[in-house]
């Protein structure tokens, strides 16, 4: 089926049908007539030969295929939008520093590559990018955004949600070898445990409806990321792993993921700054690209 560009514009007004939720707040939204947006609705409708929406007086509501249809449409509108504000950015190109803290494996793993491209594209904006697994105060120390795994409760700090990072259980095939292969959670807390100070001392682990908290202890621990990462690699004990970082280890065979069918908690990946600089355009230039980077990249980061 050829798409036509009158096709294209009743896709556009089909997505802001579902996003405004009715047909005359369409209407005013994109600026025509309710009735103009309901013809739009129809004629898509029968070009497809499908009902996309079952509609009433009251309410509209999206069949089974105006569902997986909307999220088609929507990606469109989401695309011609990023196009816009592209265009518009590269007509004000901004300029000055972006005091940025990091931890330091989701840094140079994750951060660091998407700063690299973020360069090539806004190349006046100056970064000044810290790296250290600390938390530190934002304000007092004059940063202008920091990554983080959570948001810390009545901070009054601003955040944005970055990506959602998965994490498994590891240990080295030496240590396995050695102390044997865990196969139920009750059997984690009996094995030593390479500890990252900045998390909790418990790991929560689900299968199914079941969820089991282990208490973990050991006689090695880090305020470091990858130092955690390479002590489990050493042999020293299991270690909770974001997969980004031990899916190359995994394959290259210097670490062993255990207790597969369990589910961990996942990582949120936040950037957080302090209130009033999100009106600053180079800090939101940054964060709607790192958004843009982490989508496109989930599949490598998960």
């Amino acid at each position: 089926m050829e798409l036509s560009f009158e096709q294209l514009k009743s896709m556009v007004v089909f997505a802001q049908v579902i996003e405004q939720g009715s047909l005359s707040a369409a209407a005013k939204h994109v600026g025509l007539s309710r009735a103009v947006v309901s013809y739009h609705i129809k004629k898509l409708e029968t070009q497809l030969g499908i009902k996309l929406l079952n509609r009433s007086t009251r309410s509209i509501a999206l069949t089974e295929a105006g569902s997986q249809y909307y999220e088609r449409c929507k990606v469109i509108v989401e695309q011609a939008l990023a196009a816009n504000q592209q265009i518009e950015n590269l007509k004000n190109d901004p300029t000055g520093v972006i005091k940025i803290s990091c931890p330091v494996s989701v840094g140079l793993n994750i951060i660091v590559p998407a700063l690299n491209e973020f360069r090539q594209f806004y190349p006046n904006i100056q970064l000044d990018v810290n790296l250290s697994d600390e938390v530190v105060n934002i304000i007092k120390e004059g940063f202008d955004v920091a990554i983080r795994g959570a948001v810390l409760p009545d901070s009054g700090l601003q955040a944005v949600k970055l990506s959602t990072l998965h994490t498994c259980l590891c240990a080295s095939p030496h240590y396995l070898l050695k102390h044997g292969r865990p196969t139920t959670p009750a059997q984690l807390s009996s094995h030593q445990w390479v500890l990252y100070k900045l998390s909790a001392s418990t790991l929560d682990i689900q299968k199914g409806n079941r969820s089991y908290k282990v208490k973990l202890s050991g006689n090695v621990s880090t305020n470091n990321a990858a130092a955690r990462t390479a002590f489990v690699e050493g042999g020293h004990g299991l270690g909770r792993i974001p997969t980004y970082d031990a899916l190359p280890k995994i394959k290259s065979g210097t670490l062993t993921q255990i207790l597969t069918d369990y589910q961990l908690n996942d990582i949120e990946l936040y950037a957080v700054f302090p209130p009033g600089s999100a009106d600053s355009k180079k800090l939101r230039l940054l964060l709607d690209y790192l958004k843009d980077y982490f989508k496109k990249h989930k599949i490598e980061l998960s």
